[in-house]
């Protein structure tokens, strides 16, 4: 019977978490649908006149044929660099992850309390990680490219957690003279951003994990608690009927 109930638990928070999701979504999609609608189709007609602009300056070129190219090339572009670059990640985060054992192991080895020191390192290393990703560019952007802090952060937490609306862009004003290793940095601070996530998400799945193993541990030591009394109620039924 418990192995049932637990069945049945894990089925009900499977079909929450999926209903959940499709909302989510389907209330984000209504939501900027609202508000994007209007921009979205200035930019498709603004692209299309482009498009048109291109292809009279290349007359040589077939509109269709390119226009199937693009997106061919598109779709094995991503097919190869969707894979390459979690796996790139995957390896920064890996490399990360062995650093931040040592300095665990190293701060673990010093101290008495052993869960403590670990609680420690591991907020130490979040507080570093958002003060170096999330707290520290947003000056550098709201410095160089003209921006107010908030906006600054805004950029900063939407390219990190890889939603890129396109809305705020860095090193694309033509009024601004910038330095020839600007987009350079950026590109490197995005690339070790979402190393640092991936280690987050990382850490996150080892904690839920750890926190489940302790749940069924316990559910474990009560169901051992009860085996024995229910046994003890069986013997018990089974006297008093032989008894009558």
């Amino acid at each position: 019977m418990a192995r049932l109930q637990i069945t049945s638990m894990k089925v009900s928070w499977t079909g929450l978490l999926v209903l959940a999701h499709f909302l989510y979504l389907l209330l984000g999609a209504t939501i900027f649908q609202m508000l994007e609608r209007e921009a979205e189709r200035n930019n498709r007609d603004h692209f299309k006149l482009e498009k048109l602009r291109f292809l009279m300056n290349y007359s040589c070129l077939d509109g269709p044929a390119l226009e199937k190219f693009v997106q061919v090339f598109c779709v094995f572009y991503a097919l190869c660099g969707i894979p390459l670059n979690l796996a790139f990640l995957n390896q920064l985060g890996k490399c990360l992850t062995l650093h931040l054992g040592r300095l665990e192991r190293g701060v673990v080895s010093v101290g008495q309390h052993k869960r403590l020191m670990e609680v420690l390192a591991l907020a130490s290393f979040l507080l570093m990680g958002s003060t170096l990703f999330l707290v520290i560019p947003p000056l550098v952007f709201s410095y160089v490219e003209g921006w107010s802090y908030g906006e600054g952060f805004y950029f900063a937490f939407i390219t990190l957690s890889t939603i890129g609306f396109g809305d705020y862009v860095v090193g694309t004003d033509p009024d601004k003279h910038y330095i020839s290793v600007y987009r350079s940095l950026a590109g490197v601070w995005i690339i070790f951003g979402l190393a640092w996530l991936a280690l987050l998400f990382n850490m996150g799945a080892r904690v839920m994990e750890h926190v489940f193993q302790l749940r069924n541990h316990a559910h474990k030591a009560q169901n051992q608690e009860e085996l024995p009394e229910k046994q003890e109620d069986g013997v018990g039924q089974r006297a008093i009927q032989q008894g009558l």
